[in-house]
């Protein structure tokens, strides 16, 4: 398998040089797939298969995309095994058992030969006291403060502020703007895109006579590993001891997370959404785009909330909600359907209320008349 692994990113290196082409055998050979087609017609880069042409390797998961598998002009196109082709394909197929995964793959062996930038600029503000690993990317005006420590192959670009008493671990790249204030910990093997804020102060104020008197934020933010962060993206300190995003999680961009909140482990919640204070979202969660959670919540585990779910109670594991205020997806849809009939029943209730006042009167009159 390893022999297979360095012979593949080989391939995926010279891949993006156009100059190289690899055959659809080679490449089957390495995903272990089938050919339905030309074993011989090659390649040299990637392309959506709705964008295809010739020369390229696209890939087909999503059923929204299967007419381009009739129209693509890419010359080979990796497919599912028990996909389904009802009429003749030009292109040549690569059957395997995953096809998002299989150029999942290859995409990341294609960006991991990409060259690393290293060393440390001169034009980096980097503290006495801090201490910095080996083989590290500190790119110009990046600032380290006091005591923090810079774990080996760390990658920080232009413009990152890390404060004092943080630490950084081993193999993390944090992108341009990106600031990390005093006390906090990033795990190792983390993404952190431009412009994400881990640490800033909770929104934490109480009200006197005076108006908001500020609660100071003592506590910090820790980050597990393997953990991705979208753009502009932030993570609150806590008032007292952690805001916790676990392992392994996904935030996108534009995500507010909010003090003492903790995100369990393989959780990914999609852009927009917001976190209250003091909120526990337990393992292998799934929030979709604008969610919105209250503070002091428990959302169990495995549990999905639709895009644009307003949370105000907290949810046992396994849960499949949407709406505001949440429901459980079917009471959610069935109500639906009842609201986009509301007219119509309006102007009918209107009509039975017309005729049971009619009806009323009529036999009001009867009754005059005995």
């Amino acid at each position: 398998m390893r022999a297979y692994y360095v012979f593949l990113c080989i391939i995926v290196k010279t891949l993006r040089l156009y100059f190289m082409e690899f055959s659809a055998k080679q490449i089957a050979d390495l995903l272990h797939g089938e050919i339905v087609g030309n074993k011989d017609v090659r390649v040299h880069t990637f392309a959506k298969i709705e964008e295809g042409v010739p020369g390229t390797l696209s890939f087909l998961s999503n059923p929204k995309y299967y007419s381009y598998l009739y129209t693509t002009q890419s010359s080979i196109v990796l497919v599912n095994k028990d996909l389904v082709i009802d009429k003749e394909v030009t292109t040549t197929l690569i059957k395997v058992e995953n096809a998002y995964e299989s150029v999942a793959q290859l995409l990341t062996l294609y960006q991991s030969s990409l060259q690393k930038p290293s060393g440390i600029s001169s034009l980096a503000c980097i503290s006495d006291s801090a201490t910095i690993g080996k083989d590290v990317y500190i790119a110009p005006f990046v600032v380290i403060g006091e005591n923090t420590v810079i774990s080996d192959g760390v990658s920080l670009y232009p413009h990152v502020s890390i404060g004092n008493h943080c630490k950084i671990g081993s193999s993390t790249t944090i992108y341009s703007n990106c600031s990390i204030y005093d006390d906090c910990s990033i795990g190792n093997n983390c993404i952190l895109h431009a412009g994400c804020v881990i640490g800033a102060d909770g929104f934490g104020f109480a009200p006197t006579a005076r108006g908001y008197e500020k609660i100071p934020q003592i506590g910090n933010v820790v980050i597990e590993d393997h953990v991705e962060i979208g753009a502009n993206t932030c993570i609150d300190r806590s008032t007292m001891g952690s805001t916790v995003i676990h392992k392994g999680t996904k935030l996108d961009n534009l995500i507010q997370i909010a003090h003492n909140v903790e995100v369990g482990d393989n959780t990914v919640i999609a852009a927009q959404c917001g976190i209250a204070g003091s909120t526990k979202i337990d393992e292998w969660c799934m929030l979709g785009g604008q969610a919105g959670v209250v503070g002091h919540l428990h959302i169990g585990k495995h549990s999905q909330l639709g895009a644009q779910t307003g949370v105000t109670h907290s949810l046992p594991d396994h849960s499949v909600c949407t709406g505001t205020p949440t429901m459980e997806v079917k009471s959610y849809l069935k109500s639906s359907a009842i609201f986009r009939k509301l007219p119509e029943m309006y102007t009918e209730i209107n009509d039975l209320r017309k005729e049971i006042e009619s009806l009323k009167k009529e036999h009001s009159d009867k009754q005059l008349q005995r």
